[in-house]
């Protein structure tokens, strides 16, 4: 039995969860939770206990002096709760940790305990994978569910996904099965820049979930963070005519690939978040997930200048996907 004394009556409570590791490349996914709970200054009123769930040889915890005494920090997954006010107030519990070593069912179910107990009406797990995309163009962000009326409900993917998965597949399929609506949002992480931090990844997955939840997310310093972040990799990009030359191919394939989607109706999406910030203005380690679900492993020259240098990919053939790692549902793995 979960005791949540502690924790106030929630309004429309919905959890966002993300976990770092295979599910979270370049820590996009665990990095926007984190920023939820920075801006909205979280009180964590749980802790899942570390000896059931982790490996500490595989993630091993960290000793430190606090005041002269050496004090020692478990891996493991925290619950918070955030208040959000302003003209729809909602509550968000957000789960951030590390993807569980052992007994992942135990972990999914304790997670939804905290879900049944605290009134959650909606999961949403956050994911990063790398993907054939360029860091030049908008971060693709996919937003699957295992659940067809919710996939008709709130314009999503009903993921066909078949393969190797992570704890965010498995969280996911136990809150379907415990009738619990769940969704999953993943962004597509440049394969060749996968290197943490990614605030543009971190940023597109927060303005998905803003539009997906209904509620202004502030931003802080993330939009000029993923603006520096993009003038970085077009640096390094520069000075290497292969990763150049592979980086307009990326373009071209995305291009080629979104041109329907240059539409009204994207454009008016655009626009709306536009208007809603405007109005809002005054108011309140290790590989990861790929598009097929193996481990990515990030293309390096360990060269004097460090540099980034992926392979160079053949030309697309047109009457084959032209962007396979584009975010769309079969690029998502859950």
């Amino acid at each position: 039995m979960i005791e949540l004394e502690g924790v106030p009556e929630l309004v429309d409570p919905v959890m966002v969860a993300a976990f770092e590791g295979w599910n979270d490349a370049g820590d996009a996914a665990s990095t926007a939770v984190a920023h939820l709970d920075r801006e909205w200054k979280g009180e964590v009123f749980a802790a899942l206990d570390a000896e059931d769930y982790y490996d500490f040889q595989v993630n091993r915890p960290t000793v430190f002096m606090d005041g002269g005494v050496r004090k020692v920090t478990w891996p493991t997954t925290r619950l918070s709760v955030v208040r959000v006010g302003g003209e729809k107030p909602r509550d968000l519990v957000l789960v951030r940790g590390i993807e569980p070593s052992m007994r992942w069912r135990s972990f999914c179910n304790e997670i939804l305990g905290f879900a049944h107990e605290l009134g959650v009406e909606l999961v949403v797990v956050l994911g990063a994978l790398l993907g054939d995309t360029p860091h030049t163009r908008p971060v693709p962000v996919s937003g699957t569910t295992s659940d067809p009326d919710l996939a008709r409900r709130m314009d999503l993917e009903e993921t066909k996904y078949e393969g190797p998965t992570g704890i965010v597949g498995i969280l996911q399929e136990a809150c379907t099965h415990a009738g619990v609506p769940a969704v999953s949002l993943w962004a597509a992480v440049p394969h060749y820049v996968s290197q943490p931090p990614n605030p543009k990844a971190t940023l597109a997955l927060l303005n998905r979930l803003e539009d997906l939840i209904d509620v202004r997310i502030p931003l802080g310093e993330l939009p000029e963070d993923a603006r520096a972040w993009q003038v970085g990799v077009d640096q390094l990009a520069a000075e290497d005519s292969e990763v150049a030359e592979y980086v307009q191919t990326l373009e071209e394939a995305r291009d080629t690939a979104e041109l329907p989607e240059a539409s009204g109706e994207a454009i008016a999406r655009e626009f709306e978040r536009y208007l809603r910030r405007r109005d809002g203005a005054s108011g309140p380690p290790g590989g990861h997930a790929t598009a097929d679900g193996s481990d990515g492993t990030s293309y390096r020259r360990e060269g004097p200048g460090g540099r980034t240098r992926p392979p160079k990919p053949p030309k697309p053939d047109a009457e084959s996907d032209p962007d396979p790692g584009s975010g769309g549902d079969d690029s998502s793995e859950d």
